[in-house]
C-alpha cells in the first residue's frame, strides 16, 4: 500500500499512548509497520511522556493510564500494574512489550523538527543519532500529545526572582527542595501531588489556584474519562480553531481518599493567585507577602504543533481546526491525541477511527 512517490504511505509522529493505539489499528486493517507506515519518537525509550515524569509518581496516583487496544494479548494491563513500582518504570516497560509484540519498529529518538507539503504529501524533517533526516509519506498522523509544550503563565516580576522556576516537566524529586519555601501554582492532580510529596520535605508550602478546587464526591480514581463536558468542550474548540480549554476547570478533581486526608489535615488549603512576583516571592492583592526559594508552575501544557507550522494550519483564534481528526486546511493530516482524542480522554477509541479514516484516505488516492 506505500505511494509510489513516497517513501512510506504514513507517517505517525509519537508513539505514545494516542500514536500506539493508531498504529495498533492500522496493522490490524492490513497495513505493515515500517512499510506502509512509520513512527516516529522523540523520547528515548517506549513510554510517551510518562517515561519523562518524576521517580515518586506511581499509579493511581494521576489520571488513569488506560490499556492500550490488544494489551490484554500480551497478559498485561495498568489495572493489576504494580503500584509500588514507579508509574514511568511501569509505562515504559509495558509499552516496550508492547512495541515488540506488535512489530512497530519505532524510529527513536527521532525529534520532528519540521514538516513540509509536498505535490504528493509531506516531507517530514527530524534529528536523530545519524544527524538530520527526512521521510516522505502520502498522510500524516500528528500524535506529539503537549509533554513538550509546556504552559507558564505570566505575571509581572518574574524575571526579577532570585529563586527556581520549575514546571511540571523540571520536577525530579522533593529533595532537590529539601528545607525549601516553595509556592505551588495550579489546581490540578499534579500539583496536589506535588504538595503531597513536598509535605515534611520543604520548609514551607503555599498552594495557589486560579479558582477554587472543584473537589469530586465520592470518586477514588483520578481519571476524566468520565468527563463527557470536557470532550464536548473540546471538541468545540477544536472544531472551530480556537485554543482547547484546560481539562481540570472542567472535570474538576476527584476526592480520594488520600488527597481527602491531606484537605483533614490542612495541607490542601489553597489561596488567591499572587498578583505578582519579586526577587524573594510573592505579592498577593492583599499586600501580603510570602518567601519563596522555588515556585512550581504546575499549569499545564498547550498542544505541540510548531513542526506543523509550514503547513499553514492554524487558525486566528490560536488553534487548529479539526473535524472528525482531520485538518479543515488538510485533509491528509490527522490529530491522535488532539482536543476529544486527548490521552486521557479517549485517545484509544479515537484511534479506530482514525486509523479507518488513514486507509480510507488512502484508497482515495489510489483511484
Amino acid at each position: 500500500m506505500t505511494e509510489g512517490q513516497t517513501d512510506t504511505a504514513v507517517v505517525i509522529i509519537g508513539a505514545g499512548q494516542a500514536g500506539l493505539s493508531v498504529a495498533f489499528y492500522l496493522r490490524r486493517l492490513g497495513l505493515d509497520p515500517g512499510n506502509d507506515f512509520v513512527l516516529l519518537d522523540r523520547g528515548p525509550g517506549p513510554g510517551g511522556a510518562w517515561q519523562l515524569r518524576w521517580e515518586a509518581l506511581k499509579l493511581g496516583y494521576a489520571h488513569r493510564v488506560n490499556d492500550l487496544p490488544g494489551m490484554d494479548e500480551l497478559g498485561l494491563s495498568f489495572d493489576s500494574a504494580d503500584r509500588q513500582v514507579p508509574a514511568k518504570d511501569v509505562v515504559a516497560d509495558y509499552y516496550a512489550q508492547y512495541e515488540r509484540h506488535f512489530g512497530f519498529q519505532v524510529v527513536r529518538p527521532a525529534d520532528v523538527t519540521r514538516v513540509d507539503p509536498t505535490l504528493d504529501g509531506f516531507t517530514v524533517r527530524f534529528d536523530g543519532e545519524h544527524g538530520t533526516r527526512e521521510v516522505t509519506t502520502a498522510v500524516l498522523v500528528n500524535a506529539t500529545g503537549t509533554w513538550g509544550a509546556p504552559f507558564v503563565p505570566w505575571y509581572p516580576g518574574m524575571n526579577d526572582f532570585r529563586g527556581r522556576h520549575l514546571h511540571t516537566t523540571d520536577y525530579r524529586s522533593a529533595e532537590d527542595l529539601r528545607d525549601q519555601d516553595v509556592v505551588v501554582v495550579g489546581g490540578g492532580t499534579s500539583a496536589i501531588g506535588f504538595l503531597l510529596e513536598l509535605e515534611g520535605v520543604a520548609r514551607s508550602l503555599t498552594w495557589c489556584t486560579r479558582r477554587p478546587v472543584n473537589y469530586l464526591e465520592g470518586a477514588q480514581d483520578l481519571n476524566p474519562e468520565a468527563g463527557a463536558r470536557a470532550v464536548a468542550l473540546q471538541d468545540e474548540a477544536a472544531r472551530e480553531g480556537r485554543a482547547l480549554p484546560s481539562i481540570v476547570s472542567t472535570t474538576g478533581v476527584p476526592r480520594s481518599r488520600r488527597i481527602q486526608a491531606a484537605i483533614d489535615r490542612g495541607l490542601l488549603s489553597r489561596r488567591e493567585m499572587f498578583s505578582s512576583i519579586e526577587e524573594d516571592g510573592v505579592r498577593f492583592p492583599d499586600g501580603t507577602f510570602q518567601h519563596a526559594d522555588a515556585i512550581i508552575w504546575a499549569t499545564g501544557f498547550r498542544p505541540e504543533l510548531r513542526h506543523l507550522a509550514p503547513l499553514k494550519l492554524r487558525e486566528q483564534a490560536g488553534g487548529v481546526t479539526v473535524g472528525q481528526s482531520a485538518a479543515t486546511r488538510n485533509a491528509r493530516v490527522f490529530f491522535a491525541g488532539y482536543g476529544p482524542t486527548a490521552s486521557t480522554i479517549g485517545a484509544n477509541r479515537a484511534g479506530r477511527t482514525i486509523a479507518r479514516q488513514v486507509v480510507a484516505t488512502l484508497s482515495s488516492l489510489n483511484r
